[in-house]
C-alpha cells in the first residue's frame, strides 16, 4: 500500500511539474507579446521612392485610380482564414504567394491606372514567407513613385498550434505615375487592453502631388480596423481621417481617399448581396453622418451593378459565401467622377476586389 502511494505521489509530482512548466511558458509567451507590443508614433514622414519624371499633373485630362486590398497574397478562391472561422493561417506556399501577388498586379495594370493604392501588403511576415511584396509590386512599376507605410507589426502569434500565423509586418502603399512630393503616416485610434493585440496598429497615409494650377492633389490611403468591438473606435478613426481631408479641401486642394473601410460602404450592400445578415464589426453600415461638407462618397457605379468588393473567408468562395462592399473612394467637391466600378475578378487573388475610378480635376 505504501509503495503504491509512493508511486502515485511521484506521478502527481511529475504532472504538477509539467503543468507548472506549461503555465510558466504560457505566461512568458503572453509577457513577450505585451512587452514587445508597441505602436508607431503619429505624424511620421513616409519615405518616397522617386522614379517618375512627370513632376506636375496637367488639368486637361482624365486620370484613373485603383484601390485594392491584396490580402498578403494568400486568398485564392478556396482559401479560408482562421481568424474568420476558416482553417488556414498562411499562404499555401512561397511560390503560391508570389504567383498570387503577380496576378493581382497584372489585373490592376489591365485597368490602365495612373495611381494604385494598396492595403495589406507584407514586407516580412511569416504568413507570406517573408516576401517583400512592396518590392515585388514595385518591380513591375519601374517608372512609378512609391510611398509605403507600415500599418501594423506583431509579435509571433503561436496559433494555430500546428501551423502558427507567426509574426506580421504589413502596410499600405501608394504607387503613382506622377511625382509624389511628400507623404505622411497618420496613426489611428485602436482598442485598449488585450484586444489591441488582435486589432494591432492602424493608420492612413496622405501623398501630396503638384497640379499645374499651383494646387495639390492629396491622395489618402486607408485600412480601418476590422476587429474593434467598440463602434466608437471606428467612428473616431473616421473623424480623424475626415478632418485631415476637409482641411486639405479648405486650402483649395484636390482630395481623394481610397481604401478598405471594413464597413458596409454603401450601407445596403449586405442586404442586397446576401439572403442573410452577419452581425460582425466589419459588416455594419458606414457612418455617413460623419462625412464632412465638401467631401462626397462615391457610390454611383457606372455599370449600375452592386458588385461586392470583399468576401468572408470562413468558407471557400461560392454561392453560399457572404459578400459585401467595404472598399471605395471619397473625393472632394472640386473633383468630377467620370467612371466608377467594382471590378469582379471572382476573388481569384484576394478576398477583395479592386475598385476603379476615372476622374478630372476642375
Amino acid at each position: 500500500m505504501k509503495k503504491s502511494w509512493s508511486v502515485v505521489k511521484k506521478v502527481l509530482a511529475r504532472v504538477g511539474i509539467t503543468l507548472g512548466g506549461i503555465i510558466v511558458l504560457v505566461g512568458c509567451y503572453f509577457a513577450y507579446v505585451f512587452i514587445t507590443y508597441n505602436r508607431i508614433e503619429d505624424n511620421q514622414p513616409v519615405q518616397v521612392v522617386k522614379n517618375s519624371d512627370q513632376k506636375v499633373l496637367p488639368l486637361d485630362r482624365t486620370y484613373t485610380i485603383v484601390t485594392q486590398n491584396l490580402g498578403f497574397g494568400a486568398y485564392i478562391p478556396d482559401y479560408t482564414f482562421f481568424m474568420d472561422g476558416g482553417k488556414e493561417s498562411r499562404g499555401r506556399s512561397e511560390q503560391a504567394v508570389k504567383d498570387t501577388i503577380d496576378l493581382g498586379v497584372k489585373t490592376l495594370l489591365s485597368l490602365n491606372p495612373d495611381f494604385i493604392i494598396c492595403q495589406e501588403v507584407d514586407t516580412s511576415s511569416t504568413r507570406s514567407y517573408h516576401i517583400n511584396q512592396v518590392k515585388q509590386v514595385a518591380d513591375q512599376l519601374p517608372l512609378w513613385d512609391q510611398a509605403y507605410a507600415e500599418n501594423y507589426h506583431s509579435a509571433y502569434l503561436m496559433y494555430p498550434i500546428l501551423r502558427p500565423h507567426g509574426a506580421s509586418n504589413s502596410g499600405i502603399v501608394t504607387y503613382s505615375k506622377y511625382a509624389i512630393e511628400e507623404a505622411l503616416r497618420r496613426r489611428l485610434e485602436i482598442a485598449d487592453g488585450f484586444s489591441k493585440v488582435i486589432d494591432l496598429d492602424r493608420c492612413y497615409t496622405w501623398s501630396r502631388l503638384k497640379v499645374e494650377n499651383g494646387r495639390d492633389l492629396v491622395i489618402f490611403n486607408v485600412h480601418l480596423s476590422a476587429y474593434a468591438a467598440d463602434a466608437n473606435i471606428k467612428n473616431n478613426q473616421l473623424k480623424k481621417l475626415f478632418a485631415d481631408m476637409k482641411a486639405e479641401y479648405e486650402k483649395g486642394n484636390y482630395v481623394i481617399c481610397g481604401g478598405d473601410y471594413n464597413a458596409d460602404f454603401t450601407g445596403t450592400s449586405v442586404l442586397q448581396l446576401n439572403s442573410y445578415d452577419k452581425n460582425m464589426g466589419w459588416t455594419q453600415p458606414f457612418s455617413d453622418e460623419l462625412i464632412p461638407d465638401g467631401i462626397k462618397k462615391c457610390v454611383k457605379y457606372s455599370d449600375g451593378k452592386v458588385t461586392p468588393t470583399a468576401r468572408d473567408v470562413d468558407i471557400p468562395y461560392g454561392p453560399d459565401c457572404f459578400v459585401i462592399i467595404v472598399d471605395g473612394f471619397f473625393v472632394s467637391e472640386n473633383i468630377d467622377v467620370e467612371f466608377l466600378q467594382n471590378v469582379d475578378c471572382g476573388f481569384a487573388y484576394s478576398d477583395h476586389h479592386p475598385v476603379v475610378m476615372k476622374f478630372r480635376l476642375r
